[in-house]
């Protein structure tokens, strides 16, 4: 990918904010300068105080001579035991003071990290929430803040000594910190490069500005952060200075690598809006200026962009580079077919939040079909004819609203090319014997992935590419397409959503980042963003095995994964749970001989134990208990823990992340350079989402789905339909003209949907249907009008293509499909008139049997019809139909006519395949034949179908029965 310079605003594609949003900056407050004045306090009196009480009670803790033979020959008295008591506590003063020192010099100097005190583990982490509280009024205390500002450093920048990088990325522990700190800064930068990148192309000669780095004043330091917000009114374009002065050379030979990391005399060329006495714009004519300085500001110059013609010393970044889309093509509707969705105005209703989230929503909508199906198949061995679990219930309101957003909003493409992509990359890392990369987060840019190391990671295997830096690694959309189904598995599991920026969509690697994650905001908010990271953990296509664990929320979340999602009562609970965690992948990766969970994923050591377990916590925790998962979560990157943990101001100690949600759905964390619009999954929303997976539980009591389908048709002969379109089988249409021009390959697709939604299809379904990469509001009305003229008109003028009260697209009863005879007949049999009519039911079966042509809408075009991935249909029809050749089975064998239930077997068998009652029963029919051969023959049939996997274990019972010597016969066959 090539590094841009100074590319224009209308040039650039690159994801950025176009219009800039106000970020709430916390100020100094009165309870600020409490908190400090009561640190200040705590420290004279641990630091004066005590050694004062010592001095005054216990006297100096060394003795007045020293004669060790003698002490030791001296009876241990009560006095003894005080003295070295106190001798202990000197000592435990001393160490303090020694903290406190070292924090207090690392504060103030604002350069390098706290040195470790030996053995002072808790006193250390005492003196330095002293010291950043005494500071906390001060301009040191910014230094305190964490900095992801350094998440995508440039090659040279990642190449520097680990202690030096983790400057930036201040915590409780810094061992954990030096590790994120090389990979701190990529999402910082690519937020914000194109804002700094179009100021740094918008300079000018004439703007020039520049300001020197002033000397310290006692304890304050000049920092980039105020800098900016004294002379470019706001704190946060700190960056544009940064990006401006980046890798140049100073007067003092040094450069600018780090934003944290100034010095007194450097000189910071100024983006050209910057105001202020302290800015220099023409060094010749500026009063109080030494010559030298002069010369120096006119030297530091000549160093610009601009010096090079605009184009030398243009600083790298970790922007996820967007290729612009290739030009638009007519489709079959007249419109246009875009490489991006082309976005509808009007949403009718449908909910936004899952409108926007499509990864979400393709997840949500995955395992609410696989629940589906597991339902009907679970009742399919529940016995024949009016079973529970035939019909699944029809959605209704809220339901309703958020299914039909999910059919819109879901991307399942690019769900599967993600985790084709990241396993391509696993197995091609294995077969070169390379570790899995740490990878704290990735963009999805119009289909192209771009994955953020946490440290430069050698050379990608191809089809993967570099992206402007070592730490990028990118695959672009077409070239990921080169990748199928891999065996191995999944290894970033903990990806997920948390919103887009313009076109990009970023993933945060929850499990890769060392020590908490925090959200702050208001507790609505922060409930909508847990509920929707824990939904897309639950339900994603990217991940295998894991654990979600929920606390302070979410008990109501489970239906949607049982075997992944769990809650816990209170953080007392958590803790318990987590210590015990912690120590069993700690002894488990150590006896595996594995550095982190990541070597554990790839080659033939892959193991399920080194699934993520991922913490989700909305509940605000108390300082004690933050500083216990504080301390859980130094190590948990490393073994594939992951933390997200809620509260109210902001503040948590431990923190490795800070983020923000505000009112306006938007997740900033300002000194990461994050401003996002949040994927979202709101209260009514969540509600209506868990409704869906309620109803389809398989495990539903007799309250649960019937099976009345959802439009019966009059299959008398009076009931003779205006319009009559077969679908199971090739696709025909009796009643209607055929649509002249290439229309009609698109109208014929639009009335199939609407067919197998007699309930009502939205609008914006069927256009995500027929359109699944977008289109536009004009396009989709100007096919249902072409729609509602093919259909024509009842008798009595009503328009068989109507709209219910919700707007919905709905089909008159004259307008019949052959799966809904199907569905008729097979009710009235079993549950209609056959029910007391034996001559019934035995014509009502075979009429439904003989609509059977082969599987739905066999001859559809390749490349049509994909929503039916979506559709409970494809899994409906085979049961229907094995129902059916069940009971008409049935009724033959009544009678002991065993060649007609085997013909009605065939028949269905079909259609239905691999059902296994279908095969069960045609054993038992050709069984009551009473010829042996015959039913070998059919043993040996069903033997070879049945593959590598072998016989179900009914089916080889019922041989066994049947057939006591099938094994020997299979054994002579084979």
């Amino acid at each position: 990918m090539p590094r841009r310079r100074s590319p224009s605003s209308s040039s650039s594609t690159a994801p950025r904010n176009r219009t800039p949003q106000p970020v709430r900056v916390r100020r100094r407050t009165f309870g600020d300068f409490v908190k400090a004045f009561l640190a200040f306090v705590a420290l004279l009196a641990l630091l004066v105080g005590v050694p004062f009480a010592l001095a005054v009670t216990a006297g100096w803790p060394f003795p007045e001579t020293f004669d060790p033979m003698e002490w030791l020959k001296q009876d241990i008295s009560v006095g003894t035991f005080l003295s070295i008591l106190t001798f202990v506590v000197w000592l435990a003063w001393a160490q303090f003071t020694a903290c406190v020192l070292v924090e207090m010099k690392a504060a103030l100097s604002g350069v390098g990290v706290p040195g470790r005190v030996p053995g002072a583990g808790p006193s250390q982490l005492l003196a330095r929430q002293l010291v950043a509280a005494v500071l906390l009024v001060g301009a040191t205390a910014a230094s305190f803040t964490p900095g992801l500002s350094q998440l995508g450093q440039s090659l040279d920048g990642n190449q520097r000594p680990t202690v030096a990088a983790a400057q930036q990325t201040p915590g409780l522990f810094a061992q954990q910190q030096e590790q994120a700190s090389g990979a701190a800064a990529a999402l910082a930068e690519q937020a914000s490069h194109a804002e700094a990148a179009a100021s740094t192309g918008a300079r000018q000669q004439g703007d020039t500005k520049f300001y020197r780095i002033q000397p310290p004043e006692g304890r304050h330091h000049d920092s980039l952060w105020e800098i900016s917000e004294r002379h470019l009114g706001d704190g946060r374009r700190y960056k544009e200075i940064f990006e401006l002065n980046k890798d140049r050379t100073q007067p003092d030979g040094s450069k600018l690598s780090e934003a944290s990391l100034i010095r007194p005399g450097w000189i910071m060329e100024m983006p050209g809006d910057a105001r202020g006495g302290e800015l220099v714009e023409m060094p010749d004519e500026a009063p109080g200026l030494s010559p030298e300085v002069r010369q120096q500001i006119r030297d530091y110059d000549r160093t610009g962009d601009h010096a090079q013609g605009g184009g030398g010393g243009a600083a790298e970044v970790s922007v996820p580079e967007q290729r612009p889309a290739p030009a638009p093509a007519p489709d079959e509707a007249g419109g246009q077919e875009h490489a991006a969705p082309a976005r509808e105005t009007s949403s009718f209703g449908l909910p936004e939040a899952l409108l926007a989230a499509p990864l979400l929503a393709a997840g949500l909508l995955g395992a609410l079909g696989h629940r589906r199906r597991q339902a009907l198949w679970q009742s399919a061995f529940a016995g024949i004819g009016g079973r529970r679990g035939m019909e699944p219930p029809t959605p209704t309101g809220d339901a309703q609203d958020v299914q039909d957003a999910l059919l819109v909003g879901a991307d399942p493409e690019g769900v599967r090319l993600l985790d084709r992509s990241l396993r391509g990359l696993a197995a091609s890392l294995a077969a070169e014997s390379r570790p899995l990369p740490t990878v704290y987060a990735a963009w999805l840019t119009k289909g192209d992935l771009h994955l953020q190391l946490a440290q430069p990671s050698g050379k990608p295997p191809a089809p993967w590419q570099l992206g402007q830096d070592e730490t990028l690694w990118m695959l672009a959309k077409d070239d990921a397409g080169r990748y199928g189904d891999a065996d191995t598995a999944a290894p970033f599991p903990g990806l997920v959503s948390l919103g887009t920026m313009d076109d990009s969509r970023l993933l945060l690697n929850l499990e890769a980042v060392p020590g908490i994650v925090s959200l702050s905001g208001s507790e609505a908010d922060r409930a909508a963003v847990f509920a929707s990271v824990a939904a897309e953990l639950a339900t994603n296509g990217w991940s295998d095995r894991m654990t979600i664990t929920l606390v302070g929320f979410g008990e109501d979340l489970t239906p949607l994964a049982p075997s992944r999602l769990r809650h816990l009562d209170g953080i007392e609970a958590l803790i318990e749970t987590m210590e015990a965690e912690t120590r069993q992948r700690r002894g488990a990766l150590g006896a595996a001989g594995h550095d982190s969970v990541l070597t554990g994923r790839t080659g033939p050591a892959q193991h399920t134990r080194w699934a993520p377990h991922l913490v989700l916590l909305a509940a605000e925790p108390s300082a004690e208990d933050a500083v216990t998962l504080a301390e859980l979560a130094a190590d948990a990157s490393r073994l594939g823990i992951g933390y997200l943990v809620g509260t109210g101001d902001g503040e948590l100690p431990g923190a490795a992340w800070e983020m923000e949600i505000t009112g306006e759905g938007k997740l900033l964390a300002p000194l990461l350079g994050l401003e996002l619009d949040a994927q979202l999954l709101p209260a009514a929303q969540q509600r209506a989402v868990v409704e869906l997976f309620v109803d389809a539980d398989p495990e539903r009591g007799p309250d649960g789905p019937g099976d009345t389908p959802p439009f019966l048709v009059d299959v008398s002969e009076q009931g003779r339909p205006a319009v009559y379109a077969r679908l199971v089988g090739p696709y025909e249409i009796i009643g209607l003209d055929t649509p002249d021009g290439e229309r009609s390959a698109l109208l014929h697709e639009a009335l199939a949907l609407l067919l197998l939604h007699r309930e009502g299809v939205h609008p914006r379904v069927l256009s995500s249907a027929l359109w699944p990469r977008g289109v536009t509001d004009d396009v989709r009305e100007a096919l249902i009008e072409r729609l509602r003229a093919w259909l024509g008109t009842d008798p009595d003028g009503t328009p068989r293509l109507g709209a219910d009260a919700t707007g919905r697209l709905t089909l008159a009863k004259s307008v019949v499909s052959d799966l809904d005879v199907l569905r008729s007949l097979y009710h009235e049999a079993t549950q209609g008139r056959g029910v007391d009519s034996r001559a019934v039911r035995g014509r009502l079966l075979t009429d439904a049997l003989v609509l059977v042509r082969g599987p739905l809408l066999a001859d559809r075009p390749e490349g049509r019809y994909r929503w039916l991935g979506h559709e409970i249909v494809d899994a409906q029809l085979p049961l229907l139909v094995a129902d059916t050749g069940l009971a008409l089975s049935e009724f033959h064998m009544e009678k002991d006519r065993a060649e007609k239930a085997i013909e009605a077997l065939n028949a269905a068998l079909r259609t239905a395949s691999s059902d296994e009652r279908l095969w069960n029963e045609l054993l038992r029919a050709t069984h009551a034949l009473g010829d042996p051969a015959r039913l070998t023959a059919l043993a040996a049939d069903l033997l070879g179908r049945s593959g590598a996997r072998g016989l179900p274990p009914r089916t080889e019972a019922l041989l066994d029965e049947l057939l006591p010597t099938w094994r020997d016969d299979a054994a002579l066959a084979g």
